[in-house]
């Protein structure tokens, strides 16, 4: 009786699994991570669901939940190829490049006549040689020159075939960004002496505020927070379009992660920063966890701003980057970040506006936190599905809100079927403005609306619109492009 029960798991098992690869192949990688959840309570002992499960949590980003499954696979069976793939292409993504050549040296002992496990190795290879490289080739922080000083963009000429939107003199009108976006909607590129001044205005304005942003909507006036638009230019648009441009009296808060994975990334960057010097009050920028040298380098932008810029361009926007606050408190009542809450209880909004944010992030600490956590059902706290950051309850979020006498807080940092989630007994909205994430999510976006005086949360959602045919990721660092 004992082994006929267990052949009904095991078969049962294969039956969740086969339907957990059917959703998977559907991009439904929610749904196939439950699938593959009921197979592995099943029969916890096969390899093969665990390393199926660490690739949906791939496709999520959920980096270190894969690990933690792909490392499972690998107790089960240590000469199972695909569990050390799995958890190598998850250190990749982290940009933990050491720790997946390891992982692809294995994956080569195991299968020394796979060319695409001798592909892959080769591709770790060379960045980890490059990583070394740049750290042996490194400056250290406090010696490090302003690149931003070191350009003058007067002294850049403007040749007569250049046919463009331009700046006359030093301010950035509505004509020209106007100008601007109709260009880039025809891939038509911005001059080179333009984008200077634009990036170099938006740093001297960036440069003067706080890490914490106060923000004030006077009564009968609204205001809008969108969150991640991760390159995806068309769909930025369309927001516009649906919503009207920033300016004074429609102003827009964009919650981080601008750039990286769409492959319009320069083009967005841009104009957001052209309203920010166009008037400072019509759009606010947080910093996103993308808005970093390490996510840069892997997920595109370093390699699009090349293609489209230049190299010194790549240092200027690092450096940029650094300047971006890193929250917002809209009428003293709504915190809006772009990851979430902390490792530690009592975090007032003092002590957010004391953090010294000019630098890379760091990989732990209240700034880390802020780009790089998410909510979780379950009260407390817990690991990070990411590997970065935390994930927090409930409880965690209402005795913030409590401490620092506010009403709700807006995030953004993971997408979602509806554009939105609502979680925390209505106390935390999670907001992503990227629909049909990297052309293959399917989910819709949505940006939120706030009146004041009353600040109720109005939820606009809305689907993906054509873009050229530009595949996401078209810049990305070659072994990224390999995984995607």
């Amino acid at each position: 009786m004992e082994a006929k029960n267990e052949n009904s798991d095991v078969s049962r098992a294969e039956e969740m699994k086969n339907q957990a690869n059917e959703a998977f192949k559907g991009h439904k990688f929610s749904q196939a991570i439950d699938l593959y959840t009921q197979a592995i309570e099943l029969n916890g002992n096969n390899a093969v669901y665990w390393a199926n499960r660490a690739f949906a949590h791939t496709k999520l980003e959920e980096y270190g939940s894969a690990i933690q499954d792909a490392s499972k696979a690998i107790d089960i069976d240590p000469k199972y190829s695909k569990g050390y793939y799995r958890r190598g292409a998850a250190y990749l993504a982290m940009g933990k490049f050491k720790d997946a050549l390891k992982d692809f040296q294995q994956v080569k002992r195991i299968s020394p006549n796979d060319p695409d496990a001798t592909r892959k190795l080769r591709e770790c290879e060379k960045a980890v040689k490059k990583l070394k490289f740049e750290e042996a080739i490194s400056v250290p922080v406090s010696e490090k020159i302003s690149v931003a000083e070191s350009i003058d963009f007067h002294t850049i000429e403007v040749e007569p075939q250049y046919s463009g939107a331009r700046i006359e003199g030093e301010e950035v009108t509505l004509d020209f960004v106007k100008q601007m976006l109709e260009d880039f909607k025809n891939q038509k590129t911005l001059h080179k002496r333009y984008a200077y001044q634009i990036v170099l205005q938006t740093r001297k304005i960036l440069q003067a505020l706080p890490s914490l942003v106060d923000i004030s909507v006077p009564n009968g006036k609204h205001f809008t927070v969108c969150g991640d638009v991760h390159g995806q230019f068309y769909d930025l648009l369309n927001i516009f379009e649906l919503n009207g441009l920033p300016s004074e009296e429609n102003p827009y808060l964009f919650n981080g992660d601008f750039v990286d994975r769409g492959s319009f990334s320069v083009e967005i960057i841009l104009t957001l920063f052209a309203f920010k010097s166009m008037c400072p009050s019509s759009i606010y920028l947080a910093r996103g966890n993308h808005e970093s040298k390490s996510m840069n380098k892997i997920y595109g932008f370093e390699g699009e701003v090349r293609s489209k810029l230049s190299e010194k361009f790549v240092e200027l926007f690092a450096e940029v980057f650094c300047y971006l606050p890193l929250a917002h408190v809209i009428n003293e009542k709504i915190f809006v970040v772009h990851g979430g809450l902390f490792s530690v209880d009592g975090v007032k909004l003092s002590d957010i506006r004391a953090i010294d944010r000019f630098c890379e992030p760091p990989e732990e600490g209240l700034m880390c936190e802020l780009l790089w956590s998410d909510p979780q059902p379950l009260p407390g706290r817990g690991p990070s599905k990411r590997g970065v950051g935390l994930s927090f309850g409930g409880d965690v979020t209402k005795r913030f809100l409590e401490d620092n006498n506010l009403d709700l807080v807006v995030r953004s940092h993971e997408v979602k079927d509806e554009g939105y989630e609502v979680d925390h007994d209505g106390k935390l909205i999670t907001v992503f403005s990227a629909p049909n994430y990297c052309d293959q999510m399917g989910n819709k976006g949505a940006f939120i609306r706030f009146e004041a005086p009353d600040m109720k949360p109005n939820i606009v959602t809305f689907t993906a619109v054509p873009h050229p045919d530009v595949k996401p990721m078209a810049y990305a660092s070659n072994f990224m492009r390999m995984f995607n």
